[in-house]
Parts: C-alpha cells; sequence; structure tokens
C-alpha cells in the first residue's frame, strides 16, 4: 500500500479526493438539510450539457461545464422564487432539458470519444496538476466564504425571520446555487457525473444521522467526505475497482454503519 503512495498520479489524485470530498461535503450540508438533494443530479446533467458542448466546440470541457452549470443553477433559484412550483418540480424540469441538451450536443460530433466516457463516470487518477490548481483555487474561496456559514444555516432553518431581519436571502440563495454547481462540475474528474450526487449527498445525510447540531453535522460531513475519497482510493488501489465507484460505495457502507448506529441508540 505504500508504494502508492509514490506513484506521482496516486499522490495527486489523494489530495484531489480530499479537496473535492471537503468542499462537496461542506457544501452539502445545506443540500440535505433544505430538502434539495435533487438539487445535485439536476446540476450534474446540467454539466454534462456542458461537457457535451464544450467538446462539440474542441475546446476545455470544463471551461464550458463550470458557467453552463452556473446558469442551470441559477435558473433553477429564480424559476423556483419566482413562481409557486416545488422545488422538485422546478429541477426536474432543467433536469430533462440539461439531459436533451446532452444527447443533442454528443449527437453533432462526430466520432466516438474517450474523453466522453471520462467525465460521465470519472477518471480521478488522470487528474492533472491544472486540475488540482483550479480545485485548490475553489477550496480557498469557500474558505474565504466561511463567515457566511452561519448565515446560510439561519436562512436554513428560520428563513422567514432571516428575510424579516432583512438579512440578504435572496442573493445568498443564488451564491449558494452557484457554488453547489461549480463544485460539481470540478467534482467531474474525481467521481464523474453519474455519481457526482453522491458526493453532496451521503457524506452530509451520514453525518446527520450522528450529529445533534448543525454545526456538528457540517464537521462531521466534511470528515466522511475526506476518509470516504481516502478509503475509496486505497480500496481501489488494492482491489483494482473504478475508483468514483469505489469511493460512492465506501460512503454509502458509512452510511450504513452509522444507520445501524442510530437504531442502536
Amino acid at each position: 500500500m505504500l508504494e502508492a503512495l509514490q506513484l506521482p498520479f496516486m499522490q495527486r489524485a489523494l489530495v484531489a479526493g480530499v479537496l473535492v470530498g471537503a468542499v462537496a461535503s461542506y457544501l452539502g450540508v445545506f443540500i440535505v438539510q433544505r430538502r434539495l438533494s435533487f438539487l445535485g443530479d439536476g446540476l450534474a446533467h446540467a454539466a454534462f450539457a456542458g461537457v457535451a458542448l464544450g467538446l462539440l466546440l474542441g475546446t476545455q470541457p470544463l471551461y464550458v461545464a463550470v458557467p453552463f452549470a452556473v446558469a442551470v443553477a441559477l435558473a433553477i433559484t429564480w424559476v423556483r422564487e419566482r413562481t409557486n412550483l416545488g422545488e422538485d418540480t422546478t429541477i426536474g424540469v432543467f433536469f430533462a432539458l440539461s439531459v436533451a441538451l446532452g444527447v443533442l450536443f454528443m449527437s453533432m460530433r462526430q466520432g466516438y470519444s474517450a474523453d466522453a466516457l471520462s467525465y460521465i463516470f470519472g477518471s480521478i487518477l488522470t487528474v492533472t496538476a491544472a486540475d488540482l490548481w483550479a480545485v485548490a483555487a475553489l477550496a480557498a474561496l469557500l474558505l474565504a466564504l466561511l463567515p457566511l456559514w452561519s448565515r446560510w444555516a439561519y436562512a436554513t432553518f428560520e428563513r422567514e425571520l432571516a428575510l424579516a431581519d432583512r438579512l440578504p436571502v435572496l442573493r445568498q440563495d443564488y451564491a449558494l446555487s452557484a457554488l453547489v454547481a461549480v463544485v460539481t462540475v470540478m467534482a467531474v474528474k474525481v467521481v464523474g457525473l453519474v455519481l457526482i450526487a453522491a458526493f453532496l449527498v451521503i457524506p452530509a445525510a451520514t453525518s446527520r444521522l450522528l450529529s445533534p447540531t448543525f454545526a456538528r453535522m457540517t464537521l462531521g460531513a466534511v470528515a466522511i467526505g475526506v476518509l470516504s475519497s481516502l478509503l475509496g482510493l486505497f480500496l481501489s488501489y488494492s482491489l483494482d475497482t473504478p475508483s468514483g465507484a469505489t469511493i460512492v460505495l465506501t460512503q454509502t457502507a458509512l452510511f450504513l454503519l452509522a444507520l445501524s448506529l442510530r437504531g442502536r441508540s
């Protein structure tokens, strides 16, 4: 196992897994607590459409996927705030739109592309130094925005009171949606479009089962996201299994363990 740590690609994969696990799990607590778990799926498919468009245009797919997913996230928030449609209905509309656009863009591109499969199913072992810098910049941004955690938490539990206190709740909702979209796209290299929703939901859901307060839930989710990334990567290396799927299965195992512990208490 120690020889794996001496491999440059494994070192990059570990750093990427830790960073993505931390930032996705941190934002995941707000998604889970606000009952927006379906948002991860919707934005993952928005990222798919953006990646497909980037491949069609012959440019770096993530350069297109990031603004595309952010635009979809902001549109979901706008429609949710301006109408009486439920969150699941609003997300479902954009989910279907994104899938249709993704299929359309892929059909317009001539030939088979292995790159497309790497974005769909994940390829953490091919993470480059540039990818690491991008994820590190995202982690630094979230660290700089850490003072907003209390306001986001307040609006999560007491939205009407936060509005009565004249806090910029709607602006914060847009910011949070945009951040989730960016994290979703950046996590594509780690677990792929198919499995990214798990990164945003399972660590937070696991921590919620074990945490009496929202602060502990946040810390626990980040810890679980990082731990599952490390364990999943080492298991993937040892068992020669797909890294993204192994990470998510590790997260699921931790969730089931937390569920069993809660059942005994």
